[in-house]
């Protein structure tokens, strides 16, 4: 069983790549992006409180991420693994997913961060804003502190998973098929 976290900024190629790594490798690919969403669209009381803080432009917060995660790996059993996409964002949650995956007899085998500087961030978030029209993707200033929001909690998880030995960075600029390279030549590797 393979489990990969893959995380990065918004905007920074997530969910593209974890679906070209989800068929390569017949992993269940788990964003926490479209958890929120779906438990938005469908009013659950989970969703509802998630969007209060999403409307904000800040991070949900660790135990309702948590609860609707494990929610997901709970419902989708009988894979050859996981991809974790957006997922953990803070130290808490990596020890929360590391604690539940034991509870499964499972683990992570690799953190993936997909690194992109923030103005080319910008315009692709404001691009899918248009595009998909997702409200939190028009609003420069709340992209902005999305990747504040990051700086200060997610980018930690660097630390936390090379004391690990599971942390690699990979170049998230470029076509998509360069990046899916990339990708695949490190867990190819592992």
């Amino acid at each position: 069983m393979i489990n990969i976290v893959l995380f990065g900024k918004p905007g920074a190629g997530k969910g593209t790549q974890a679906e070209f790594l989800r068929i390569k490798y017949n992993l269940l690919h788990i964003s926490t992006g479209d958890v929120f969403r779906y438990n938005i669209k469908n009013s659950t009381k989970l969703g509802e409180l998630a969007k209060s803080f999403m409307d904000k432009g800040d991070l949900v917060p660790d135990n309702l991420t948590i609860s609707m995660l494990e929610n997901e790996v709970d419902k989708n059993t009988g894979v050859k693994g996981y991809i974790f996409d957006g997922f953990p964002r803070t130290i808490n949650q990596a020890k929360a997913l590391d604690k539940f995956l034991a509870k499964k007899n499972m683990h992570i085998t690799t953190t993936i961060a997909l690194e992109a500087n923030d103005e080319e961030l910008i315009i692709r978030l404001l691009n899918r804003g248009i595009i998909g029209g997702r409200l939190d993707d028009q609003d420069e200033e709340k992209i902005r502190n999305r990747f504040e929001e990051y700086n200060k909690k997610t980018s930690i998880l660097k630390v936390y998973y090379e004391n690990q030995k599971k942390f690699h960075s990979v170049n998230g600029i470029g076509e998509v098929g360069e990046v899916n390279n990339r990708l695949t030549s490190l867990i190819d590797k592992l």
